[in-house]
């Protein structure tokens, strides 16, 4: 169990999940923070740099260089110990299971090996202090790695978690997960649980934009990343990531909501 201890941050802090091999939309969001004189050590990913899109290695590189905070998600635990599949967590011979053999075997097959054990020192959990608030940052579960934790999860699911991590770090007021590629927040006995949502991917609501967190001293905002789609997907096509999630960089929809709980999929 590998911890890192961020510290204090001041100022605005933008938490973002899943670049998922997106340049494009990475790039974007880089630019963004620049803009806004956001300092490098007050960007934090929740992890799964390399998944879906056309640019893994370019990816990992400018998050390594932009020099953010990034916990391991389960695409890079996966990369770095040479595993076979993303360990995502979709279950056996589902669309979603299926979908991951093309998408990872590119990044697999990208990554060099220098990264991968970059990727393998990442921590498991990082700890950060912000307006007086104390938080971890973790990618799905502390539970497991890749476990899917949705908005509407029992809230027997985040009190576990909560308590997990509170038995590893001590007390906490909120918690910081990606991995399931839907920003929200929620409160639960008065532990502030929040998604960061992903970079890489549009939130299955039929916009092309994707999404970030902005926790500020008083307040705190789930954004929307514009940036250029075509270019992302064209790219996608190019290197014949051609299953599914190249189109849904246009439409704004997955290819499969197999993951997905019954009241967060699309209605017919």
């Amino acid at each position: 169990m590998e911890i890192q201890d961020l510290g204090e941050l001041q100022g605005d802090v933008l938490l973002c999940g899943g670049p998922y091999s997106n340049l494009h939309a990475t790039q974007a969001f880089q630019q963004l923070c620049e803009e806004q004189a956001i300092p490098s050590s007050n960007v934090i990913c929740t992890g799964d740099l390399a998944a879906y899109c056309a640019f893994p290695k370019e990816t990992i590189e400018l998050v390594r260089s932009a020099g953010w905070p990034i916990v391991a998600g389960n695409c890079e635990k996966q990369l770095a110990a040479g595993a076979l599949d993303c360990g995502c967590g979709f279950e056996g011979g589902t669309e979603c299971d299926l979908l991951s053999a093309g998408w990872y075997a590119h990044a697999s097959k990208e990554v060099t090996p220098e990264q991968c054990d970059w990727m393998g020192s990442l921590p498991d959990l990082a700890i950060f202090t912000h307006a007086s608030r104390r938080f971890a940052v973790i990618h799905g579960g502390f539970t497991n790695t890749s476990r899917f934790i949705w908005s509407v999860s029992d809230d027997a699911v985040f009190a576990e978690e909560i308590a997990a991590i509170e038995h590893q770090v001590g007390t906490i007021d909120g918690v910081v997960s990606g991995h399931s590629g839907l920003a929200f927040t929620k409160t639960i006995k008065g532990k502030l649980w929040i998604n960061a949502g992903a970079l890489g991917m549009p939130a299955n609501s039929g916009q092309t934009t994707t999404q970030y967190v902005r926790l500020s001293a008083k307040d705190l905002s789930i954004e929307n990343l514009s940036y250029d789609a075509h270019a992302a997907q064209t790219s996608m096509q190019r290197v014949g990531l051609v299953q599914g999630y190249h189109e849904a960089l246009q439409t704004g929809y997955w290819p499969s909501e197999d993951v997905l709980p019954a009241s967060l999929k699309r209605k017919t």
